[in-house]
């Protein structure tokens, strides 16, 4: 991940604790999931400071979202690498998706997806009006990538079948968890049955090629 929101200077102890607490307020207030709440002005005014410190611990808003991401990364850890390297496929997937299905429903992950519907989604634009929260962004992907290679790695089921699993579960279980906000006569509970029996499938009729 990058080292988000560093402006150069060595932070002491007190600036620490005014960064962290600026991160959390921004958090629950991008949490809220009001889109009017990606504003840098509107979360200083929330969390009782003006938007000079915020630029002063952050440099801008750029720097700030930045910050925002990698602080709930930071949080996150890499997520599969959670599951008992001693349990076999279908406890590592089930655990997996279970352990997903919870953190989706995190306040830092309904931060997450509040920012990110505010930005750009063509990358040359993201990249050019926040290229700090860009590169945030970019560097999720690898990390995530090699931790599901880790989570199967002593297992013989093909990488390159990892890595597919590894492109589709994030997309496959914000939708599901879409369900759940959104409220539906779905059983989410065999959904996630299903989409770990589909992936158990996948994996254990591969090996390495």
């Amino acid at each position: 991940m990058t080292e988000a929101g560093v402006t150069g200077r060595r932070a002491n102890r007190r600036g620490l604790a005014t960064r962290e607490s600026m991160l959390k307020g921004a958090l629950k207030s991008l949490a809220s999931g009001d889109p009017g709440a990606v504003s840098g002005n509107r979360i200083a005014k929330e969390i009782g400071v003006t938007w000079g410190a915020l630029k002063y611990q952050f440099g801008d808003i750029d720097g700030f979202w930045a910050a925002v991401l990698h602080y709930t990364a930071e949080r996150r850890g890499d997520l599969p690498a959670r599951v008992d390297p001693d349990a076999s496929l279908r406890e590592r997937v089930a655990g997996m998706i279970e352990l997903m299905y919870e953190g989706l429903n995190a306040t830092d992950s309904r931060a997450i997806e509040t920012l990110r519907a505010a930005l750009p989604r063509e990358h040359a634009e993201l990249e050019r009006l926040y290229p700090r929260t860009a590169a945030e962004l970019a560097s999720w992907k690898p990390l995530w990538n090699d931790a599901c290679q880790k989570a199967f790695a002593d297992l013989d089921v093909d990488p390159v079948r990892v890595r597919e699993i590894a492109a589709f579960i994030p997309g496959a279980m914000r939708g599901i968890t879409s369900e759940k906000q959104l409220g539906t006569y779905s059983d989410l509970d065999e959904a996630r049955r299903g989409l770990t029996n589909a992936i158990v499938a996948y994996l254990e009729r591969s090996g390495p090629s």
